[in-house]
């Protein structure tokens, strides 16, 4: 039996509406590796038509790229409905999402741990029942963050003085990096 693919899933909502703002910064990310690895995504018709998946090979590896098309909360379903498709391991994954308790243009990459409530990963928690699932956190707190509500700030567009930082994040030339 061939190994399991690694998943980078991006978190994210469906829909042109969600497109811009902070909380599909997930989806940005992979729509950028996807366009970089000459890769298009489409509809993983075994998952129930839940995920949009982009397969690629990667240093002689097999990554599949994908993007839920639950909302958010629902996320966990189609981590399911991934690991079940190609027998993979929560640790097989790798979640990429916005956190708005990071400082916009900082990223952090973790082995696990709670979901820090992020609706989006506690329901990947609770899907999996694991909370060893890696993660890649991709800040978008920036100075308005305590003038709104929580998901209203998540779900609104990034400030025109933050559009340049959220473009490096999804393009890979971000440097706030931190352990």
């Amino acid at each position: 039996m061939a190994d399991a693919p690694k998943i980078v899933l991006g978190l994210g909502n469906p829909g042109t509406r969600y497109q811009p703002t902070r909380h599909n910064l997930g989806f940005r990310v992979l729509d950028c590796l996807a366009g970089r690895w000459a890769s298009r995504f489409e509809r993983l018709a075994e998952s129930g038509s839940e995920v949009w998946t982009a397969e690629v090979e990667r240093d002689r590896e097999a990554v599949v790229l994908a993007k839920p098309l639950t909302y958010m909360n629902r996320s966990g379903r189609a981590a399911v409905a991934l690991c079940e498709q190609y027998g993979a391991a929560a640790a097989d994954l790798l979640v990429v999402y916005d956190d708005a308790d990071l400082e916009l243009g900082r990223i952090r990459l973790r082995p696990g741990g709670g979901a820090g409530g992020h609706n989006g990963l506690h329901s990947l928690i609770d899907s999996l029942g694991t909370d060893s699932i890696p993660r890649l956190r991709l800040g978008v707190r920036g100075a308005g963050r305590e003038r709104q509500e929580l998901a209203d700030y998540v779900l609104d567009v990034f400030e025109p003085s933050e559009l340049a930082i959220a473009s490096g994040i999804t393009s890979g030339s971000a440097t706030g990096a931190s352990s």
